[in-house]
């Protein structure tokens, strides 16, 4: 093979494998292909959009299992969902591995890695940060029986689970609770210094993926590889991105830094038992100065600090250090003689370190005298359950990601939704990919959008306000799902209008109605999907990652533009920083975070080659406003209109009984 053209090569690999799967190749996958068979070997950087049904993930394996067995190296393949891993790992590999075999100088090899914090913790079981019975013990009654019950689970999940993964517990259980039992990559001991590192299932997960050709993992995990200062993943020249419209918000979300007076409470309870005593009531006094003082800063960004505030954070700060150089002292012969008590110092130790320097970055914001490396936001979160969080996170993320992924290897970035306003540009700059060093493809789909899809507005309803969805949408709402006989996916900007569109329809149809929230979401799909008469509402997570070929699925309801919250603090200083740099912070924040959830959205609709529907958008702004003529380029090219008539009339059409 070595004497074949390397795009020859690739194209043969490709043939194979879609023939050994059952499959056809189709002109989008084998152009993908190329593409990254030719970004790979020049080590140009690649953003290909691959449309539904495009076999994006065939064209860019084949390639990274090439480049992987030819260099001898690892290829990193990163996404952003568990249900995408799970497809990656479960199915595409395994299938491509037996198709491949046979053509390579070795079986195809792979593994998955996940963060730390995915795994449940051995020492943290031994030695939990309290347990079940004092968590929230601020809280009510009930509200602490239930959290001890699921922390109490997960204790006897893990004496038989094999792999400690998150993702194999069922049913889960809340973020809250699984923290009692995991730990960060910070916060842990290391498998040498940790009393059960010889049975650590991050370990042996880790260890799984030595030598192999592709490691699968997240974006999450990515981000740490790149900003720490150690190797989290294994060697590599290549990373894959799929789903890559999700790297900005996982990146940032890595990048982001809290504090709660709960969880300063919580390190100075442990370091008490630590026998750090003095420390802890001092740590104790300064907590309740902080509370004291957060309490009467308003919610919302900080783009300045108050001297009592100022203060408040410093005697954290100095407290926190404090209290981790007490417990860092441990009694002779501890490691060796009480290893349980000594792996809980080192890892309260490891956990302090990032308190304190999740405060000395929040006051590094505002000190003009040290500026940080990149921008950083600050703003102060209030609930009624949690507490009061200040929270830090990167301005953008843009030159951490130009440094510190494009600057270090190729890299090959692929979604559905990338061409946001008829170009690349707006996601390239929101990665930071650096000028000239990067390529773009539209793969395009083996669909034909304007002959499967119809793109409706309902350019008569009244504009979307604050006090839920008028009378006149919940109508009109009434009226496409009666045309449609049900099979409505009703994507809606909020929990509310989600709730309230459902309560009233429940009353006024005589469909299923199915809402977010009433069980899991891969449930709900389920249900969905198994019936042509049942109408799904719900939020964001069902904007993404909705399979559901078929005729269950012809109307696509989008309630309103889904623009961000507009007390959003990260967002609202992003804009502003737009703004301030000559460009329209609106169009770059608002309107791209927007396009790209629509087109998310509306990429529901068509699953399969057979597929019809329609993506009603009751906004009128899509029409009416300047920004709606970018918004509808983000979108697939379905046939439009804003004649509901003409619309009702297709959808009775569509659903009709087929003659037998």
């Amino acid at each position: 093979m070595s004497d074949q053209p390397l795009n020859q090569t690739t194209t043969d690999l490709l043939s194979a494998a879609v023939a050994a799967l059952g499959g056809a190749e189709r002109p989008g996958q084998v152009a993908m292909a190329k593409a990254v068979t030719s970004a790979l070997d020049s080590e140009r950087h690649l953003a290909v959009q691959a449309g539904t049904g495009t076999g994006k993930s065939l064209a860019y394996l084949v390639p990274a299992i090439r480049h992987a067995q030819a260099s001898d190296t690892t290829v990193i393949v990163s996404t952003a969902t568990i249900a995408l891993q799970r497809q990656l790992v479960e199915r595409d590999l395994p299938r491509l591995a037996d198709a491949l075999e046979p053509l390579m100088e070795k079986r195809p090899t792979f593994a998955i890695q996940k963060g730390r914090s995915n795994y449940v913790c051995l020492h943290k079981l031994a030695v939990p940060d309290e347990p079940p019975e004092a968590l929230f013990d601020d809280e009510s009654t009930s509200q602490t029986s239930w959290m001890g019950k699921q922390v109490a689970r997960v204790h006897d999940w893990a004496q038989e689970t094999e792999t400690g993964d998150r993702d194999d517990l069922e049913p889960g259980v809340p973020d809250m609770a699984w923290r009692q039992v995991s730990v960060t990559s910070a916060e842990c001991l290391g498998a040498t210094r940790c009393p059960h590192g010889a049975e650590c299932f991050a370990e042996l997960a880790k260890a799984r993926t030595k030598d192999v050709d592709i490691v699968v993992t997240n974006h999450a995990l990515l981000a740490i590889d790149a900003l720490a200062d150690v190797d989290i993943l294994p060697e590599h020249d290549v990373v894959i991105v799929d789903e890559a419209h999700e790297l900005d918000g996982r990146i940032t979300s890595v990048a982001t830094s809290e504090i709660s007076a709960r969880a300063l409470s919580m390190s100075a309870r442990r370091a008490g038992k630590l026998n750090a005593t003095r420390e802890k009531d001092d740590l104790e006094k300064v907590i309740d100065d902080f509370t004291a003082t957060v309490d009467l800063e308003e919610p919302g960004r900080w783009e300045n600090i108050s001297d009592s505030a100022r203060g408040a954070f410093v005697g954290v700060r100095d407290a926190l250090w404090k209290t981790r150089e007490a417990i860092s002292k441990a009694p002779d012969g501890e490691s060796a003689n009480d290893p349980e008590r000594f792996a809980e110092r080192e890892n309260l130790k490891n956990h302090i370190q990032d308190q304190h320097d999740a405060i000395v970055r929040i006051l590094e914001v505002f000190d003009e005298d040290n500026p940080a490396d990149y921008d950083d936001v600050v703003w102060l979160e209030r609930s009624k359950r949690f507490g009061d969080t200040v929270a830090v996170a990167p301005l953008s993320v843009s030159g951490l990601l130009r440094e510190k992924l494009f600057g270090e290897q190729t890299v090959v970035l692929t979604s559905a939704t990338l061409n946001v306003g008829g170009n690349f540009n707006a996601m390239a700059a929101s990665w930071g990919l650096p000028d000239g060093t990067w390529d773009s493809l539209d793969a395009g789909t083996p669909f034909d959008p304007r002959k499967s899809g119809i793109l409706y507005t309902a350019k008569h309803l009244p504009q979307p306000g604050r006090d839920g969805l008028a009378e006149e949408t919940l109508d009109e709402i009434a009226g496409l799902i009666t045309a449609a006989g049900g099979r409505t996916l009703g994507l809606f900007s909020s929990k509310r209008a989600a709730q309230q569109a459902a309560e009233a329809m429940q009353k006024r149809l005589p469909f299923d109605i199915l809402v977010q929230g009433e069980d899991s979401t891969g449930a709900l799909v389920d249900k969905f999907s198994a019936s042509e008469n049942v109408c799904l509402f719900g939020t964001l997570t069902l904007w993404q990652g909705v399979d559901v070929p078929g005729r269950s699925l012809s109307l696509v309801i989008i309630d309103r533009i889904p623009f961000p919250r507009p007390d959003d603090p990260l967002q609202q200083a992003r804009a502003k920083a737009a703004d301030a740099a000559g460009r329209s912070g609106f169009m770059e924040v608002s309107a791209t975070h927007a396009a790209l959830l629509m087109a998310q959205g509306a990429g529901r609709l068509l699953r399969s080659v057979d597929d019809r529907g329609v993506v009603a958008v009751l906004d009128p702004r899509l029409e009416t406003k300047r920004y709606g003529s970018f918004l509808r380029k983000s979108l697939p090219d379905f046939w439009s209109t804003s004649d509901p008539d003409v619309v009702r009339g297709a959808l009775r059409r569509l659903v009709a009984p087929v003659p037998k």
